[in-house]
């Protein structure tokens, strides 16, 4: 199994949903980085279950410890152990299920991989795993704000058939994005979707979305052709995350219908740098960073765990019918978003670094 993502800022995350604990190990985070505790916390506690109505009811209050690599409030530039609790753990809950993989989840290709699984809430296959990302993308996060200036915010543009107005250009902070429970910054839908949910969960079932993520003060220069350009470990690391099933850059797939006079991004000078008028390249052209913002979006399918009564079969291939228990997200998009954020800031450090020391 491939848990391990990044060359030099190398990250393992560990853990099961329902196991004693989640978390990761970090080697190559620079030294004398002054960290705690309450530097990760706050990435955390956005992406924590139970925070409204609008996500799973599991109560977790994903306290991070630091175990390693840092002494005195610094970074040493050793291994950085991170470790949260599993502390509302269901097993039972899941008990229905041991004999019958959930449609559309990941129930049954891990156990024909394996021939055995974690089968109390999707063991790796959780969202749950994503805690030991967060946790380490939150000192990326830290890191490459402090040296660079670089700002990564994420929100929530589409609900179901719900969408948000292109606010790519707005300089949303995470203060407007936090200020409702959806994550959608455009006040004009952001009460539809919230209503979409709840009836959504109501009824027992589950919608996906769409997150678009802007990352600012970004240098010329990032990525590695040709097989780890910017946009492709982007991509990689996006569509690591569960539950994703779609990944665009720029223009996107929108760009595709364009023609190259109206598409291309014209070069002009731009405080003391030669900048583009447009952004259709989303930031980046030949995968290295232009100096533009990155812009991208992550499409959610909608969650596979729902409570609504099922036609399918036991792994031994008897017809039955399965209506899940268990606590599940009815749109995993509002949790997502700091999933989204750290997700890059991981991508975003290793490459900074593999630059920095080849121009050293």
């Amino acid at each position: 199994m491939s848990s391990t993502t990044g060359m030099l800022f190398a990250v393992s995350t560990y853990g099961e949903s329902h196991g004693k604990a989640v978390g990761a190990i970090i080697d190559g985070c620079p030294a004398n980085v002054q960290l705690s505790e309450a530097d990760i916390q706050p990435q955390l506690s956005r992406r924590r279950p139970g925070q409204s109505d609008m996500t799973t009811p599991r109560d977790e209050a994903d306290q991070v410890i630091i175990l390693s690599g840092v002494e005195n409030g610094k970074t040493l530039g050793t291994p950085i152990g991170l470790m949260v609790n599993n502390r509302d753990q269901r097993p039972g809950d899941y008990q229905e299920m041991s004999d019958v993989p959930r449609p559309s989840h990941a129930d049954f290709t891990y156990q024909m991989k394996y021939g055995n699984r974690a089968a109390s809430g999707g063991g790796r296959s959780s969202a749950r795993e994503t805690i030991g990302r967060v946790a380490a993308g939150a000192i990326a996060e830290k890191i490459l704000k402090e040296r660079l200036g670089t700002k990564i915010t994420a929100w929530v543009s589409s609900v179901g058939e719900i969408n948000a107005r292109d606010m790519t250009r707005d300089g949303l902070t995470r203060k407007q994005i936090d200020s409702n429970v959806i994550r959608c910054p455009d006040e004009a839908v952001a009460d539809q979707m919230i209503k979409l949910v709840a009836a959504t969960r109501d009824r027992k079932d589950s919608v996906g979305g769409i997150l678009t993520c802007v990352i600012e003060n970004v240098p010329i220069g990032l990525g590695e052709p040709i097989f780890d350009k910017m946009e492709a470990k982007l991509a990689q690391a996006m569509l690591s995350i569960p539950a994703t099933k779609g990944f665009e850059i720029g223009s996107g797939f929108s760009g595709a219908r364009m023609f190259g006079s109206d598409h291309n991004d014209p070069f002009v000078q731009k405080e003391g740098r030669l900048g583009t008028t447009t952004n259709y390249s989303g930031g980046v052209q030949g995968g290295i960073t232009n100096g533009e913002p990155i812009v991208f979006r992550v499409a959610f399918k909608p969650p596979a765990t729902i409570g609504i009564a099922q036609e399918t079969a036991t792994f031994a291939g008897e017809a039955t019918v399965l209506e899940a228990k268990g606590r599940h997200d009815p749109c995993v998009v509002p949790r997502a978003v700091p999933i989204v954020e750290t997700t890059a800031a991981l991508v975003l450090m290793d490459l900074f670094l593999r630059q920095s020391y080849r121009n050293h």
